[in-house]
């Protein structure tokens, strides 16, 4: 067996190991500033990033339109700062699924099975399977993706119950201010339609953020849908080819 005599005649080094977030955003940017084609194996997360950054743009002309800061002094605002939270919640994983899909889909790019991703581990299940079981190994690999993203799809679609949760709080509130009997009351009526009002920004503020945040959080989980299709089929197709070979 003959060894490489210097460095550049070594053999490439095998798919790297999973990265922290903050380095590989921080990799994949330097790639995009220096026009290196690595970042072009990274288009999903791309399109992730432009997605989420758009959407915070349209976020910064809310608050320089003063929106944001109205919403921050509603009354009630715990409510919509509590929808917030969960939203930020979804986003983070959001963010950790597309990481580990790009990752995932460059090593079947690569052809390669040593990290420890639903690709490889399927790749190594399907050797010397014959084509019913290689198609009823495929179906699960098809449920552990989709459970993957089942989370963050939960907490877009909780988002929107949580609105219309504020907006039942919201009209409680406000009807609990009517009283029937003190209508005919002229001193009564002021704090009747203050209670009314403060009901009624609850109710309008809640079902607004909760639906916004939904709407974003779902473009997420269309990313999301998207790379884990593509990431299915590539790993199909990579595992037929070797299962003919």
């Amino acid at each position: 067996m003959s060894w490489p005599r210097t460095v550049a005649d070594a053999p490439p080094p095998p798919f790297p190991a999973r990265e922290p977030l903050w380095r590989l955003l921080r990799d994949f940017g330097s790639a995009l500033t220096q026009d290196d084609p690595i970042a072009y194996r990274y288009l999903l997360l791309l399109r992730f990033v432009l997605a989420n950054s758009l959407a915070l743009a349209l976020v910064g002309a809310a608050a320089g339109q003063g929106w944001i800061t109205a919403l921050l002094t509603a009354n009630g605002s715990g409510y919509s700062l509590a929808i917030v939270a969960v939203f930020g919640v979804g986003l983070f994983w959001s963010a950790r699924r597309v990481v580990q899909l790009s990752q995932a889909l460059n090593e079947v790019k690569a052809a390669t099975a040593g990290a420890p991703t639903p690709a490889s581990a399927y790749l190594r299940l399907i050797q010397g399977r014959d084509g019913q079981s290689r198609a009823l190994l495929a179906s699960s690999l098809k449920l552990k993706l989709a459970a993957r993203i089942a989370p963050v799809r939960h907490v877009a679609n909780s988002l929107v119950l949580l609105g219309l949760t504020g907006t039942v709080i919201g009209f409680i509130v406000a009807l609990s201010g009517v009283s029937p009997d003190a209508v005919s009351d002229v001193a009564a009526i002021g704090p009747m339609v203050s209670t009314l009002i403060s009901g009624m920004s609850i109710a309008l503020y809640t079902t607004l953020v909760g639906s916004l945040l939904h709407l974003w959080l779902m473009v997420n989980v269309r990313l999301l849908e998207g790379g884990t299709v593509k990431l299915l089929t590539a790993t199909v197709e990579l595992g037929e080819r070797h299962a003919r070979s």
